[in-house]
């Protein structure tokens, strides 16, 4: 079996830079010369996965088809290459730990001290190359979180240095991204951390083959001549990444400067064919160039970090520009939602989004939005938690169930329209525990979900412990907030769709993790068409 190549992403000088960005804009360039790409992330947190984290914390936890809970650079790689990831594709340094001592604990080591160097290095080691034993990559994109210095970061470090000796000469490249900062006072970018970054890293054993550097202003040449001479990397091997209007624009930039054959050249791998990237153009070309434009109200509790909620506003930019609209996306908190100020909050928008969440904090909020988009006809999707507080607001206002209530949060309620899961009541372990991954749903037809998948069967993507009471589904089915999509093995409802109303839309899973560039989702597609077709309406 050949051997893949292995690319190294390492950050340096300050967190944040974007080595989740440039790691995925590298890959979408190698794959659309037809190299087999993938991509992982090394996270150096000791938490075993960001399942538990908060998203204040951590941003979007990421799920993967086969039921990880990972870190949200993972969605930007599957955004960018048009492929899934797996649980392979993200480690953290508490899987590693606990992998380690399971061993130790099983008597694997034969007696001996378990040290960093060599039993956690080994364990990364094996890792990385997990993702390559089948054979199905040439290439693979190792993203190590993280700055260069950390504490945390080390082993990891020290687990890409023992690796480049193991592989043969010219199958590794270590990509080290930095940032240039400007000084205004002094009107100059200056390169020492830069230099400071780079020399942390060869005082790890590890010499950078390739700078790729942040910058806001264009870096002049005498500038890149110095980072050359001083950071010891050959010419033409200094990238510049400047601040860019949209992520989706970094892969032309990089492209622009040649940094795939850079690589390529350094992997000792084919540079001849040109990389093949009309559709990733066509979007682009779109999203700069919309005809059209509507407001969406995006309603959850973890408004004020953005990154929370980062699988939905990438897949409203998907669905935009697919549909040349650009989508402003209005954050309301929807613990501010009161029934005296719904109207001032929402009538503005053309769409309402409810988003995920859990815990109590913002739900009633959450439920009065459902209310004012059902009454005022403006188009509502709801996703996990949105799905279910639009049905705890149908059942309390339209089938009169006082005190209609999920279990999450009322275990007392007369009326539990949405309880536990059967299979999470004896689940102690909060990590890793919940309903994950692809599930399939049959659609029903003759419904409006069937028209927009045009299939009768999907699979999508799930993150919850709590669902719909089918106790009550014969009440919301006479009612017509029609339960549209079912799970075949469980009889679980994945779907509830309003008939009496121009979009409203409940769903159980999250449509936003499938989306990408290159295939929007047809969901948010829907969405965004009901909300064209009501701004339209609002103004005629």
């Amino acid at each position: 079996m050949k051997q893949p190549k292995y690319i190294f992403v390492t950050g340096g000088v300050t967190s944040s830079l974007g080595k989740g960005i440039v790691a995925a804009s590298l890959g979408l360039l190698l794959k659309s010369r037809g190299y087999r790409v993938t991509i992982q992330k090394l996270d150096p947190y000791i938490n075993v996965d960001p399942g538990t984290l908060n998203p204040y914390e951590h941003g979007e936890c990421y799920v993967t088809e086969d039921g990880a809970e990972t870190d949200l650079d993972l969605g930007h790689y599957e955004r960018f290459l048009n492929q899934p990831t797996s649980q392979a594709n993200n480690v953290t340094t508490g899987r590693i730990y606990q992998s380690v001592i399971e061993k130790e604990r099983r008597g694997d080591y034969l007696g001996k001290t378990v040290q960093i160097i060599p039993h956690i290095t080994n364990e990364i080691k094996r890792r990385i190359k997990m993702v390559g034993r089948g054979g199905d990559y040439d290439i693979i994109i190792t993203e190590i979180g993280g700055t260069v210095g950390d504490i945390e970061s080390l082993p990891y470090i020290e687990a890409v240095r023992q690796l480049r000796w193991e592989l043969e000469e010219n199958n590794s490249v270590i990509i080290h991204l930095t940032l240039i900062p400007y000084l205004a006072a002094s009107g100059e970018l200056k390169t020492k951390p830069t230099q400071h970054s780079v020399r942390l890293l060869m005082e790890s054993g590890i010499q950078a083959d390739v700078l790729v550097c942040r910058t806001e202003h264009q870096i002049p040449k005498e500038v890149i001549a110095k980072l050359t001479q001083f950071c010891n990397v050959k010419p033409g091997h200094v990238i510049e990444c400047l601040d860019a209007p949209s992520i989706y624009e970094v892969p032309l930039m990089l492209r622009e400067q040649h940094f795939d054959d850079v690589v390529l050249r350094e992997l000792e791998l084919s540079t001849e064919s040109n990389p093949d990237l009309l559709k990733w153009k066509e979007f682009l070309n779109n999203w700069r160039t919309p005809q059209k434009e509507i407001k969406i109200a995006l309603v959850g509790k973890y408004v004020s970090l953005q990154d929370s909620y980062k699988s939905i506003t990438e897949a409203f930019t998907h669905a935009g520009a697919r549909l040349q609209t650009r989508i402003h996306v209005k954050w309301v908190y929807s613990g501010d939602l009161k029934p005296g100020n719904l109207s001032e909050n929402l009538s503005d928008v053309d769409g309402i989004l409810i988003a995920p969440g859990f815990g109590d904090r913002g739900t009633d909020g959450k439920v009065f939005a459902a209310q004012f988009g059902r009454e005022n006809g403006i188009p509502v999707l709801g996703i996990c938690l949105g799905m279910q507080m639009m049905a705890v607001e149908f059942a309390r206002n339209v089938l009169g169930l006082e005190n209609a209530e999920s279990t999450e949060f009322n275990t007392q309620t007369p009326h539990p329209v949405i309880n536990l899961m059967e299979d999470q009541k004896n689940v102690t372990n909060k990590g890793g525990s919940m309903r994950l991954g692809n599930w399939s749903c049959n659609l029903k037809e003759n419904s409006v979900i069937h028209e927009i998948y045009q299939n009768d069967s999907i699979l999508e993507r799930h993150r919850h412990r709590y669902e719909f009471n089918s106790d009550y589904y014969d009440d919301f089915d006479r009612a017509t907030f029609r339960p549209t999509g079912i799970n075949p093995e469980t009889g679980l409802v994945e779907i509830l769709e309003y008939d009496n109303h121009p979009f409203y839309i409940g769903v159980q899973f999250h449509p936003e993790y499938k989306s990408t560039v290159i295939q929007p989702h047809p969901l948010f597609i829907a969405f965004v068409n009901a909300a064209l077709k009501y701004k339209f309406k609002q103004e005629n």
